[in-house]
């Protein structure tokens, strides 16, 4: 397949961020950073102005073990954050399992709808993506359930078996009337995998860019990275994170799903001088 060249009308002809906005109070990675909307709000308007690309706007955490929460108080929380980050200018992505939300995410402004099931929690979640005509990002979990996900993953061969899954779950969603060049793919780095298994995502990303499809990559302040490391609080982990982050874009990865956006940005401006200057 051609490589992708735009998603959701930011082009990829160089590596792109999104900054994650947890509207939440018990994701892993940011500790309820930014459950407050006030906090949440201020926290978006400073990544779009350190230079993300995206802003990925959740009020459900999917950390292992995760419970879930009830529709009208995800709502409660992502609503006021995604009609106040509008005014930056920059792609706001809900993340979201539920067609209720994402309906309500769209209306509210939200242009990409972020699943870390890959539209596949609800029987009526692909139908709705496609009615509202807005481009997906599809994400492998193994089980399709944070409660459940990390409960002794297997795989014979991970980044073959998790890009086969996407790309069945991409051709539901074509068949379904959203077009290929509206879909993006995330092998789900942490969600139902090992450490190996995140290496072996990380190290052969080229499995997954063969697919044409743009390829996002989520792999700040994970769990895999404080055990290589030793870091065990996460808001530690941002050089592993950028480490990571790296070694994706090196591969191909086009998209970076990250909470430290300003060093991101800072490390990126120095691989992409690297690659382009003449020897």
């Amino acid at each position: 397949m051609i490589a992708p060249r735009s998603f959701a009308g930011v082009s990829l002809g160089r590596p792109r961020i999104m900054g994650i906005v947890n509207v939440t109070p018990d994701s892993v990675s940011d500790g309820g950073t930014h459950f407050d909307t006030s906090a949440a709000i201020e926290g978006g308007r400073n990544m779009a102005a350190a230079g993300a690309d995206f802003l990925d706007i959740g009020g459900e955490s999917t950390r292992p073990g995760a419970e879930p929460i009830g529709i009208d108080e995800e709502l409660r929380r992502v609503l006021p954050v995604i009609e106040a980050l509008r005014e930056t200018g920059k792609v706001i992505s809900v993340d979201t399992r539920h067609p209720d939300v994402m309906r309500a995410a769209v209306e509210a402004g939200a242009q990409v709808i972020n699943d870390v099931t890959a539209l596949s929690h609800h029987p009526d979640s692909i139908a709705t993506a496609a009615g509202l005509g807005v481009p997906v990002i599809l994400m492998h979990m193994l089980t399709g359930d944070p409660r459940t996900m990390q409960d002794d993953p297997h795989y014979d061969d991970a980044p073959v078996e998790i890009r086969d899954y996407l790309t069945a779950r991409a051709a539901a969603c074509e068949d379904a009337g959203i077009a290929p060049a509206d879909i993006a793919i995330d092998p789900g780095i942490g969600f139902g995998k090992t450490v190996t298994h995140n290496l072996q995502i990380l190290k052969r990303m080229e499995v997954l860019t063969a697919t044409g499809y743009p390829v996002v990559i989520g792999v700040s302040r994970k769990g895999f990275i404080g055990k290589l490391s030793g870091e065990p609080m996460p808001a530690n982990r941002v050089p592993g994170s950028i480490a990571a982050g790296l070694a994706a874009v090196a591969r191909g990865a086009h998209i970076l799903r990250v909470h430290d956006v300003p060093q991101t940005v800072q490390a990126l401006a120095l691989w992409q001088s690297v690659k382009a200057v003449d020897a």
